[in-house]
């Protein structure tokens, strides 16, 4: 991998279109936020107006005690979406993953015990920008034949096509181009049908 100073403009605008792609926001039956310890005031208030908006009927939040916090995720993301309006009866918690394959696997499991999985058609996936192909190719593997969209959360404070110009989402965007290969090879992922495939750097746009 070239160093950032080293890519094209191509280069950088073939990585953010894969790792970050987008797919329109739909009306789904079950909403799914990606437990996070980043830009929870932003996921809160993003995934409160997506409740407002009539974008989902139930919402599954993900997300177990990580980064040596006792607290899971889901506790910290569902007391402050409780306090921002949204019923905590619309709410289903997962508190267990430490992973994003956790997250789907284990999430999926807990929407099974409230709700009859095959009345889910669809899925707002609610989760980080910098991270938005991983969570996708995770449910594509273990949440198959479902319609997908997703609300991708920015908190870096600029457009995510100027990801390489901030450290911090340089950093993670590089990472996911560089792990979501391992990924497939350890079966973790599916790909995307109907995304663009894996970049050729140096290749154009």
């Amino acid at each position: 991998m070239p160093s950032i100073e080293d890519l094209s403009a191509a280069d950088l605008l073939s990585i953010s279109r894969y790792v970050m792609p987008e797919l329109p926001q739909q009306a789904a039956k079950l909403g799914f936020l990606f437990g996070t310890r980043h830009g929870v005031e932003e996921f809160c208030r993003e995934t409160f107006a997506l409740w407002q908006g009539g974008m989902f009927e139930r919402l599954l939040v993900s997300g177990g005690a990580t980064a040596g916090q006792d607290t899971p995720e889901a506790l910290v993301i569902a007391e402050r979406l409780v306090e921002l309006g949204i019923p905590a009866s619309i709410l289903i918690l997962e508190c267990e993953a430490l992973n994003t394959g956790d997250n789907v696997i284990l999430g999926r499991r807990k929407v099974a015990q409230e709700m009859d999985l095959a009345s889910i058609d669809s899925i707002l996936v609610i989760g980080k920008v910098c991270a938005m192909r991983r969570y996708l190719m995770t449910l594509a593997r273990h949440w198959p034949s479902i319609t997908v969209s997703a609300c991708a959360i920015n908190y870096f404070g600029l457009p995510a096509e100027r990801w390489h110009e901030h450290a911090e989402f340089r950093r993670r965007v590089l990472a996911e181009f560089h792990k979501i290969p391992q990924y497939l090879q350890q079966d973790f992922l599916r790909e995307l049908e109907g995304q663009a495939p894996y970049p050729v750097l140096g290749a154009g746009a």
